[in-house]
């Protein structure tokens, strides 16, 4: 029997038919079969049908990516569309406008402490950096709706690369956060990662925003929240 399925497997591949076709016809593993089929050679005829072959079977793996990759697109638009209805209805009341900017400044603030001759000091200001206009514009409404600072009272600074207009970027931020020209202090030119092209070269078209208060009060109260926050997501209890 073992000699007859043989047989009849090198009669295919003699006959130009690939691994995949003698294995579905026959069952016989295609690592087998390149043992079998290691020292045999085919006919030109037989090769043209292996490479037709080829050419159809990337032609066909072609299209399934595509196919599989457009079904990919139209899954992840409709899930997202899904997640922006689900908190579309949610109003943004002052609990929860507090709680987001506390997360933002757990996440992207400034919080490491400053030393002075191997001591703490605890004037300290607030501070948080991003390319994101619209964490900075979250981020600027959770000072002034929340904390209560005057919207003139946030200072305003860029970190640009060479190749962004500090005009268009100053422009730029100032619409996206929404504070008055009055806050702009400076601008910093850096040099990155960016400029050696290890990145997109566009990858940051306005640079990044750096806002900033200086009132110690202020910063304590918001590591107090961050602090409150963390125990309560931890489920313990605060010590005095």
């Amino acid at each position: 029997m073992l000699i007859e399925v043989r047989n009849e497997a090198f009669k295919l591949r003699r006959q130009g038919w690939s691994y995949n076709e003698i294995n579905k016809k026959l069952g016989i593993p295609k690592s087998t079969l390149s043992g079998w089929f290691s020292n045999l050679v085919l006919s030109d005829k037989a090769q043209d049908r292996l490479k037709k072959r080829k050419g159809l079977g990337t032609e066909t793996l072609i299209k399934r990516n595509i196919a599989q990759t457009h079904t990919a697109r139209e899954r992840a638009n409709k899930i997202r569309k899904s997640g922006i209805s689900e908190v579309s209805n949610i109003k943004i009341s002052k609990e929860i406008l507090l709680i987001i900017g506390v997360c933002l400044y757990w996440g992207e603030g400034y919080k490491r402490a400053k030393h002075r001759n191997g001591r703490i000091l605890y004037n300290h200001p607030i501070q948080l950096t991003n390319s994101d206009p619209a964490m900075a514009r979250a981020f600027v409404k959770f000072l002034n709706e929340i904390m209560e600072v005057p919207l003139e009272s946030i200072k305003m600074s860029l970190r640009l690369y060479d190749h962004i207009n500090e005009n268009e970027a100053l422009e730029f931020w100032l619409k996206a956060t929404g504070l008055p020209c009055t806050c702009y202090q400076n601008t910093t030119r850096l040099v990155s990662i960016s400029s050696q092209r290890k990145k997109p070269y566009n990858s940051l078209p306005f640079g990044t925003v750096e806002l900033r208060m200086n009132d110690t009060e202020r910063f304590h109260q918001l590591m107090g929240w961050l602090e409150g926050l963390k125990a309560k997501l931890a489920g313990s209890e605060l010590l005095g």
